[in-house]
């Protein structure tokens, strides 16, 4: 792969790398410095990655192993919510609905960090990567049907925690007046 290829192919993948790196190492800074040292990793190999089924699927596991070995060597790591990477207006003028969406949204995210890692890295690449099963399996090195079986699993944790957290908020906002 020549220096055009690799700014064709390569670094366009940058924001979603950093964006991956974001969720991962939940630092801003941290995330940038990892997509620098993957892109730079990638353009040492740069000359072996014609040879790979997905270039795209290999910088994510790069990026995620690089990221996995950041948070093992215990550095201290600033963790802010995840909803400071996903800020976005709502086209919803009503304020109640914009309100309410903010809450089920704030939920979704406290609950994604309760699940376990290798299921919410999953969650992670599937629901807002928008990648395939391959290439899940390929980051992840599971087995396809291990990828389902634990995308499946988190889905449903989620959807049961987020109806128990609704339905308890809704009962305790019930007054009985007597």
């Amino acid at each position: 792969m020549d220096i055009n290829g690799f700014k064709e192919r390569i670094l366009p993948l940058s924001p979603r790398l950093y964006h991956y790196a974001c969720l991962l190492l939940k630092d801003k800074t941290e995330a940038q410095d990892a997509v620098q040292e993957v892109c730079l990793r990638l353009w040492k190999i740069k000359d072996s990655l014609d040879e790979l089924n997905s270039i795209e699927a290999f910088a994510f596991k790069v990026t995620r192993n690089w990221c996995l070995d950041r948070i093992k060597a215990s550095r201290p790591v600033y963790v802010p919510s995840y909803l400071t990477l996903f800020e976005g207006k709502s086209e919803d003028s009503d304020p109640h609905h914009t309100l309410e969406n903010a809450d089920r949204l704030k939920m979704l995210y406290s609950l994604l960090e309760k699940l376990p890692e290798q299921q919410r890295q999953i969650i992670q690449l599937r629901e807002f990567e928008y990648m395939d099963y391959e290439e899940i399996a390929d980051i992840m090195d599971m087995n396809i049907n291990a990828v389902r079986v634990n995308l499946s699993r988190a889905r449903s944790r989620l959807k049961e925690e987020m109806l128990k957290k609704e339905t308890d908020g809704y009962q305790s906002n019930i007054r009985i007046d007597r």
